[in-house]
This record gives C-alpha cells, structure tokens and sequence, in this order.
C-alpha cells in the first residue's frame, strides 16, 4: 500500500528522491562525469581528459622566474619573469598581474599586463584595454585596444600569413592604411 502511494501523493515522491540522491546519486555521477566526459578539475583547471598539445601551464602571481621558458603548453602568466619566453606553436598569456621582463616568441600573445621586451608571434599578437607593452613587436596580426599602452616598432610578417591562409585579407587592409597615412 505505501509503494502505491508515494507515487501519486506529490509529497511523498519527493521524500524518496532525496533519500537517494545523497546515497545513490553522487558516487555514481561523479565517476561517469570524470571519467567518460571532459569535465574541469577544481584542481588543474583544465580538462582531465587533454593531452600535453592542450595543457595549460599557469605560473601564479606569486611566482618570478629569472631565467629561460620553454615548453610545448599554452602558458599563463600572473606573476613575474625575466628572461626569455619561447612557445613556439603555443599560446602565451600575460595576465593582469604579471610583470614580464622577457623577449618572447610564440605562436599567440595576448597581454593583459605589463610586458618589457620584443615579441615575435606567428599568429597574432593581442593588447588588451589594461595592457602595456614596451618593445617591438612582429607578427602577421595584430590588435591593441582602445587604454593600451604601446611602444616601439610593429613589423608585419607576411610569410606567416600565407602559411595560415589568411594573406588575401591582410594584404587588402595592409593598402588602404597606407595611403591613409600619406593622406593625414
């Protein structure tokens, strides 16, 4: 009679869910949710299931490194370097704290923080609004946002971009700044 009747009585219903949700429910999602699915760590802050070519390696704001950087991980840093940065095919992140003293060479920069030295970028190179870079820069894109602080030389590298495809839309801006220059 009781099984009868907790399903159509609301209240009832209601008691046997939460009696199963703290004793059924949590160990068997979370062993499906971490080991069949992609989920993020609370620890790495990353997918458990990458691998090296999609890590994210994260220096802290704590943290200064004097010395050379190299590594096949996209990297983010909040505390402060000096030296060399070099991520070939990676992505470099300055974050808003750190203080980067270094020459750097990777496939994307995008810088949040303060960066003194040159960067090289196969890709692109980002300035974000509270950003502040101090050296040149070469790459085959790039973009500085309006409250970016900016000073040095800009080269834009053109055989990056006809490896990536994207030539025929630089190569028909590249024009139009130009004469623009002369003209002002």
């Amino acid at each position: 009679m009781w099984g009868n009747k907790k399903p159509d009585t609301p209240q009832a219903a209601a008691q046997p869910e939460i009696k199963t949700l703290p004793t059924n429910q949590p160990p068997k999602p979370a062993p499906a949710t971490w080991e069949d699915k992609p989920a993020m760590s609370t620890d790495a802050m990353r997918p458990l299931g990458a691998t090296a070519d999609r890590a994210i390696a994260r220096l802290g704001a704590s943290l200064h490194v004097k010395g050379e950087i190299s590594g096949n991980e996209d990297l983010l840093i909040d505390g402060s370097v000096e030296g060399l940065i070099q991520l070939d095919e990676r992505k470099l992140t300055v974050g808003t704290t750190a203080k980067v003293t270094a020459d750097i060479i990777a496939r994307e920069v995008v810088v949040f923080g303060t960066v003194k030295g040159n960067l090289r970028a196969k890709d692109r190179i980002e300035i974000k609004k509270d950003g502040s870079v101090n050296g040149d820069l070469t790459t085959a894109r790039i973009m500085i946002e309006d409250g970016a602080y900016f000073k040095g030389s800009i080269e834009i590298d053109k055989s990056s971009e006809k490896d990536s495809g994207q030539g025929a839309f630089a190569k028909s801006s590249a024009p139009v700044s130009a004469p623009a220059t002369k003209t002002i």
